[in-house]
This record gives structure tokens, sequence and C-alpha cells, in this order.
């Protein structure tokens, strides 16, 4: 018996762990950081998920992504903040275009069939997101939001990068922060 090729990727593609990405998109003060994670219903994704919306912190306030309001993507998708949040102007950023963002990436992703959408009721995603305090362009910080979120995404669901890359660059890698 033969597995017709789209079976196999069917297999692959379905989310049974956590899996996790990151992307750093951009520069100046509009530069997108993402890290994210994405799991199955049931895992511990969805505990942190609902855990992290329950328990907001001064300056920390997790929020669900969406389109506009009143339309989330599937899978649903909690931001969460990597800096605190310490005036209006960054939090219009983190509650605008920072969100729309990452919305539609996650839409995007599943449109493209980066996530399987047979399964977007069943993924929970955390996207953690970078304001910088100096930003002020909302079109930068939605660009570069979206593509970062998007290559993350992409990133988690192949796995990379693979131990093997991540150890071929260990002694030539240059952090742009470091």
């Amino acid at each position: 018996m033969f597995i017709k090729y789209a079976e196999v990727l069917n297999l692959v593609k379905n989310i049974l762990k956590s899996m996790v990405g990151e992307a750093l998109i951009g520069s100046g003060p509009e530069v997108a950081h993402i890290d994210l994670v994405i799991g199955p219903r049931g895992g511990s994704v969805e505990a942190a998920f609902m855990n992290s919306l329950a328990m907001p912190r001064q300056g920390h306030t997790p929020l669900l992504a969406v389109l506009e309001p009143n339309i989330q993507p599937k899978p649903t998708t909690l931001i969460v903040n990597k800096v605190t949040i310490k005036n209006v102007s960054q939090a219009a950023l983190m509650f605008g275009p920072a969100q729309a963002a990452v919305a539609k990436a996650v839409m995007d992703s599943v449109a493209d069939g980066v996530l399987p959408e047979e399964q977007a009721d069943d993924i929970f995603i955390i996207v953690s997101v970078f304001i910088e305090w100096d930003a002020k362009d909302k079109d930068k910080v939605y660009e570069f939001n979206y593509e970062a979120t998007k290559l993350a995404i992409a990133r988690a669901m192949e796995g990379r990068p693979t131990v093997e890359e991540a150890l071929a660059k260990k002694d030539s890698a240059n952090h742009p922060f470091a």
C-alpha cells in the first residue's frame, strides 16, 4: 500500500506538540522581534494562553489578535508584549497596527498552507511582540510585525533552525544588538 504525497504532507502538518518560532525584521525603533509558540488544544500552549489572558499585569496586558474588532484569526492567537507599555502612544501601536499585523500574518499563514486550515480551531498561538518605547511609525510597526510573524510561524512549522543550522552558525553569529 502506497501513501500519497498529499497524505504525507497532512501527516507532517498535524500539530501534535508545541513548536517555537522567532524572527527579527526591520530596523530603527519600529523593529519587530517576534517570539511565538504554537501548540495543540489540551497542551501546554493552551494552558499558558489561558493563564496569560486571565492574569494581566500593569504594563503587560495580553490581548487577542484581531483582524478587526470582533473578528479573531483562526488559530486563536494571543499577543503578549515583551516591553512594559509605558505610555498611550506605545499602547496604541500594540493595540492597533501590531495587533492587526499579527492577526493578518496568522490568517495568511493558513491561506498559504503553512498552518493547517483543518486544525485551525484546535491550535493556539502565543506571539510575543516587541514595541520599542520610541516607536512612532504605525505603518512600519504593521509591516515589520506582519513579516516577522509570518516568518516566525514558518520557522516554527518547519522546525527551523535545525540543530545543524544552529551549530553551523554558533561561532560566526552576529547578533545585531549584542
